[in-house]
C-alpha cells in the first residue's frame, strides 16, 4: 500500500486469485479529498489500465446502508465510463474489510451492483452490467481496424461477424479464425487510438471460440495509455450481449473466456445470461498484490 496525500493506495489484481495473474487495479477506497488532477496522477503513477476512486454515494443510494459508493475510473491518459476489472477488485477489497455481501456503485455509466461471495476461502466477485447494446460497425470502420492490426480478413472467423457491443462502455469485437491470429498482434498504436477515439471506442475485443460456451479473448487498449489490458470485465459483459444478439449462445448461458494468457498474466471471466434479463453477469476472483 502506498499513501498519496492522505489517500491510502491499495493495489489489487482481478479475475485472478494469484497476484500474478489477472489485471491489476489501483483501489482508493477514500477518495474525498482527491479532484480529477488527483486521480488522473495516482492513475498515472501506477500505470495500471485503469484505477478506482470511491466517494460518498448519491442520495438516491444513500439508503443502501453503507454498502453504496460512488466510483469512478481513471486510465493514465483519462477517466472511463465503466471498468469490470477494477470494479471486481474494488468490491474484493471492501470484502475484504466489511465481509462478503452485496455492494453497488453509483457509474458514469449507471448503476451496478455487485455480489461478494466466498468460496473455498475465496473471494469471487460478480457484477450486473448495466443494460448493454449492439449494433453494427460500417465497412470503413472495420476496414480501418484491420489495417491497424494488419489482420486481413481472411483471418477472421465469418461465423462470429464484427460489432460494436457496449455494457458500460463501448468495444467493438472482432473473432480471429484461429487461436494463432489472436496470439499474434502487433498493431499500430497510433493508428488504432485515432480509430478508437473517433468511434468513442474503450477497447478492441478480439476473440477466439474455443467451444461454444469457451473463448480466448484479448483487448487492445491504446485509448487508456496501454498497449493490452491483461483482463477486461466491461468487454466481457459487452461480449455477453454480442453472443446473445447473434444467437451464439442460449437465453440461459455460462460463458468462459481467458485473458491474459498472452501477456503472462492468465486470469479467467465468467459470463451469465440469464432469461428475461437483458443485464450481463460478470464474475471472477482477486488478490491484493503486496
Amino acid at each position: 500500500m502506498t499513501t498519496t496525500h492522505d489517500q491510502a493506495v491499495l493495489r489489487y489484481t482481478a479475475f485472478s486469485n494469484d497476484p500474478e495473474g489477472g489485471n491489476p487495479a489501483g483501489v482508493v477506497l477514500d477518495a474525498t479529498g482527491l479532484d480529477d488532477a488527483g486521480m488522473l496522477r495516482i492513475a498515472a503513477e501506477l500505470g495500471y489500465s485503469e484505477s478506482a476512486f470511491l466517494t460518498p454515494p448519491p442520495a438516491e443510494l444513500a439508503g443502501e446502508g453503507g454498502r453504496a459508493y460512488t466510483i469512478r475510473y481513471f486510465s493514465p491518459r483519462a477517466e472511463v465510463p465503466f471498468c469490470g476489472h477494477a470494479t471486481v477488485a474494488t468490491a474484493i477489497a471492501l470484502a475484504e474489510r466489511t465481509g462478503p455481501g452485496e455492494v453497488v456503485f453509483a457509474t458514469r455509466s449507471g448503476t451496478v451492483p455487485v455480489t461478494v461471495t466466498e468460496e473455498d476461502g475465496a473471494l469471487l466477485a460478480t457484477l450486473t452490467s448495466v443494460e448493454p447494446r449492439v449494433e453494427d460497425v460500417t465497412d470503413a470502420d472495420l476496414a480501418e481496424a484491420l489495417a491497424a492490426l494488419d489482420w486481413p480478413t481472411a483471418d477472421l472467423d465469418p461465423a462470429l461477424p464484427p460489432r460494436i457491443a457496449y455494457a458500460g462502455a463501448r468495444h467493438l469485437v472482432i473473432a480471429a479464425a484461429s487461436r494463432a491470429r489472436l496470439a499474434d498482434l502487433d498493431y499500430d498504436f497510433d493508428r488504432l487510438t485515432a480509430l478508437m477515439q473517433r468511434l468513442d471506442l474503450t477497447t478492441l475485443q478480439l476473440v477466439w471460440r474455443e467451444s461454444g460456451t469457451v473463448f480466448h479473448v484479448r483487448d487492445p487498449f491504446p485509448v487508456g495509455g496501454v498497449v493490452e489490458d491483461p483482463a477486461t470485465g466491461a468487454a466481457a459483459a459487452a461480449f455477453g450481449a454480442y453472443a446473445r444478439e447473434l444467437g451464439l449462445v442460449t437465453e440461459d448461458a455460462v460463458l468462459t473466456l481467458h485473458q491474459g494468457e498472452d501477456l503472462g498474466r492468465p486470469g479467467v471471466l465468467t459470463v451469465t445470461l440469464r432469461p428475461g434479463e437483458p443485464r450481463i453477469r460478470v464474475g471472477g476472483t482477486g488478490a491484493r498484490i503486496g
